[in-house]
């Protein structure tokens, strides 16, 4: 008869320790953890201690051998960075795991966990977790350092208008700062004719003159001058320069066409205004309201100067206004403007109120001429003018005056304007401390962010009046460049939009009332 045995389980036996004599497991080196990790250190050689270089002006950590990286506080790049520095101690163990201590951001100090492993005494592997300190230090990077200098640049852009009242040129001043097209520069210095902006790099110049394309007629050059080269890296060091000019054509200028350019553009008179100056050149025949928009090709390859200067502007008042409400148009003619209406006005000097001296002219202010108002024109009758097409102009096409826009009472409007310009910070280097900026050219009117966070920007129209007659920034004009978005700031910027209806109903609802509108609105959220 056979009996079953169950096979005996053997269970691995306990030792006693060789040093400290507790009973531990068997293992190569007979000795328990604590004994093993008094005799050894494995994190030996490793150093505890670890300094970083941080550039505070762009926020970039150094990166041996000489490249400076943007790291976020705690992010995979910024303990990619820091293990980067024991590279060479780390090598001779085995890395199992590395993680962020946290501590206070303005500490200047981080400290990272690792946990190491090594193979010591007959085979045995000791793990062991210990923290490196990595103190930040502060040190100023390349570019920041150059800029700091603010005589290091690789590319200038030199924009010039050769004109002596510089409309055109404040409103692109405008756009750039709506824009913020003068983020990159290095250094921004006013000279006579314009401004040159220093970059860091050609690409940023290239960026700047494309901007200029798209918002002015303007023409450019660009050369570069070789600064340095090394013929064994094949490697050279330009200074790039872009020279670009912005068309002699301002707002409210008076300019004479070339007989070539005034038939192609519709059979329009040679004399005509300028009514504004954006991508393109707009003009407008006073005597027929025909207007015609020129690019900037267009203007180099047909140019034409303005006849009269804005301080040449004299003073009219207007004695009889009647409006012409049958239009003769010649064959192809161009497009007509609706934002304007012909008149047959007849002014006088205010400067000659004691003769019995009249003008007649066209103009296309009709709409808002009355007699007895007061008028700025210009007074081609007996000003010299130098122009090549106006000597071989027949003079019964010659006007005697050319009326601009309507005069209003400068002081009552500067007690109502409590907005100013913005400008660019800029060096002003042998520069003359008067400048023909005027606010009633154009506005820009920033709120802070402390108030509200809106950036205005408007332009005087004519449909909006106030209670004088004056034109005045409408409400829908100046919010027209609002955007309140979450994506952008988080949701910081909805709580500002109670603000924002409250103001409209003030306007909408306490004006109906006859109540008068106080601008601007300041709401402190403070």
């Amino acid at each position: 008869m056979e009996y079953m045995t169950e096979p005996v389980k053997h269970t691995p036996g306990h030792i006693l320790c060789c040093d400290c004599g507790v009973p531990i497991s068997p293992n190569p080196a007979n000795i328990c953890v604590a004994c093993l990790r008094s005799k050894v250190d494995i994190s030996q050689g490793i150093p505890k201690q670890v300094s970083i270089s941080f550039c505070k002006q762009c926020q970039r950590y150094f990166q041996p051998p000489g490249t400076w990286v943007q790291c976020a506080l705690e992010s995979r790049d910024l303990l990619a960075l820091c293990l980067k520095k024991i590279k060479a101690p780390l090598s001779k163990v085995r890395l199992v795991d590395a993680s962020f201590v946290w501590t206070e951001p303005h500490s200047k100090r981080l400290k990272v966990k690792l946990t190491i492993q090594k193979e010591v005494m007959n085979g045995a592997i000791l793990q062991q977790v210990f923290v490196v300190d990595y103190v930040v230090q502060p040190q100023m990077c390349g570019d920041c350092h150059r800029v700091e200098a603010k005589d290091f640049w690789k590319a200038v852009v030199q924009v010039r208008q050769k004109t002596l009242h510089k409309k055109t040129f404040y409103y692109l001043e405008q756009l750039i700062l709506k824009y913020g097209m003068h983020q990159n520069t290095l250094r921004i210095k006013e000279i006579h004719d314009g401004l040159d902006f220093y970059y860091s790099s050609k690409q940023h110049a290239q960026k700047m003159v494309e901007f200029l394309q798209c918002t002015v007629p303007t023409r450019y050059k660009a050369s570069q001058r070789l600064i340095s080269q090394d013929i064994h890296s094949n490697t050279y060091n330009y200074k790039s320069t872009f020279s670009v000019e912005i068309v002699p054509i301002c707002k409210d200028n008076v300019v004479c066409l070339s007989p070539k350019l005034a038939q192609s553009l519709g059979n329009m008179n040679q004399i005509c205004v300028c009514i504004r100056v954006t991508s393109v050149i707009h003009l407008i025949d006073p005597n027929t309201l025909q207007v015609a928009d020129i690019d900037g090709n267009t203007f180099w390859s047909h140019p034409f100067n303005s006849l009269c200067h804005p301080k040449q502007l004299e003073e009219f008042i207007v004695m009889e206004c009647s409006i012409v409400r049958d239009i003769k148009r010649s064959a192809g003619a161009g497009m007509i403007s609706k934002k304007h209406t012909l008149g047959e006005v007849w002014v006088q000097k205010t400067s000659e109120m004691n003769t019995d001296k009249q003008y007649f002219c066209r103009t296309h202010l009709g709409h808002l001429l009355n007699p007895g108002d007061l008028v700025l024109g210009f007074d081609l009758v007996n000003c010299n003018l130098n122009d090549e097409y106006v000597n071989k102009m027949k003079s019964d096409r010659v006007p005697d005056v050319v009326l601009i826009k309507k005069s209003y009472d400068r002081t009552k409007r500067q007690r109502r304007r409590n907005w100013k310009l913005k400008e660019l910070a800029r060096d002003k280097e042998n520069m003359d401390t008067d400048d023909e900026r005027s606010p009633f050219v154009y506005t820009f009117y920033v709120v802070s962010k402390e108030i509200l966070l809106i950036n205005l920007y408007a332009i005087p129209v004519e449909s909006d009046t106030d209670d004088e007659g004056a034109p005045r920034i409408s409400l829908a004009e100046m919010l027209e460049d609002l955007h309140i978005s979450q994506d952008a700031t988080g949701g910081e910027d909805l709580k500002f939009l109670p603000v924002v209806c409250l103001y409209l109903f003030y306007v909408k609802t306490l004006k109906s009332m006859k109540i008068k509108t106080i601008f601007p609105f300041f709401v402190s959220l403070k």
